[in-house]
């Protein structure tokens, strides 16, 4: 990379930081400011809910009962098979569940954030907003911003449950434990505070989420091809950022709850 090269990507990454650092700036600015569209709100929740909910059952369901059925072998020749309930359902519940469906809510939702809004910007329609008198951040941005924030706890807390009975269903295929037996070693070794901080950090992969979709929508290039380009890089930054955020918590956690 020349030196003009470098000099051109810090700039653009200084400016893109600024850009990000006033959009979100002014959802803070809008959220608590009337009037609030908590319908659009309810409707955000209901829709993006619906769109993700599936698949991140599902895969909740198989990676519960792929991670019991890989680490039994490893636990049987510790001698330590009794505890892999408690390893499962921690692995989920503090890492694996909040993550995993971070990344698939981002895949779906992101993308479709970025494309719904970069489309009204091609067409206009945010520009017509704005000439009608209504605030197209307020309704489009602000609205999508908090139902991901709220959605996401939600749905993690039903990958969580999901996860923990596909890991069940793994152990009975392969032992014949009963569902009051392995709720009894998870009940043992996990804790109703263990899992508070698993939930609470999908708030924020909800914010990147559907900051970083909104963001790439409501900036988006004119054309088709622009529509694309902020789809596209809506995914892979919110991805990132999803991973960086986590690094970030799981620091936070290491460091004033050691026992975790």
């Amino acid at each position: 990379m020349s030196e003009l090269e470098t000099s051109n990507f810090f700039r653009r990454t200084v400016i893109s930081s600024g850009d990000y650092a006033r959009f979100i700036g002014k959802y803070f600015k809008t959220v608590f400011k009337p009037p609030y569209e908590w319908k659009q709100v309810i409707r955000h929740v209901d829709e993006l809910g619906t769109y993700s909910t599936p698949l991140v059952l599902i895969t909740n369901f198989l990676i519960g009962a792929i991670l019991a059925l890989q680490a039994r072998p490893t636990m049987e020749d510790f001698g330590a098979a009794g505890f892999l309930p408690a390893l499962v359902t921690r692995s989920l519940t503090i890492e694996l569940s909040p993550v995993i469906t971070a990344l698939i809510v981002a895949g779906r939702v992101s993308s479709g954030i970025g494309a719904e809004l970069g489309s009204m910007r091609v067409t206009e329609q945010i520009d017509a907003m704005e000439c009608s008198g209504v605030d197209p951040y307020n309704y489009l941005v602000t609205t999508r911003i908090t139902a991901m924030i709220i959605l996401m706890p939600i749905l993690t807390i039903m990958a969580d449950f999901v996860g923990i009975f596909g890991s069940f269903v793994a152990e009975f295929i392969a032992t014949g434990a009963t569902l009051q037996l392995y709720y009894q070693k998870v009940q043992e070794y996990l804790l109703f505070w263990d899992v508070i901080p698993g939930i609470m950090k999908t708030a924020l992969f909800g914010f990147a989420i559907a900051l970083i979709g909104a963001y790439k929508g409501f900036n988006t290039e004119s054309g088709t091809q622009g529509v694309g380009r902020a789809t596209t890089s809506a995914v892979v930054l919110a991805s990132l950022w999803i991973l960086v955020i986590d690094l970030l918590v799981v620091k936070l956690l290491v460091t004033f709850r050691p026992d975790l």
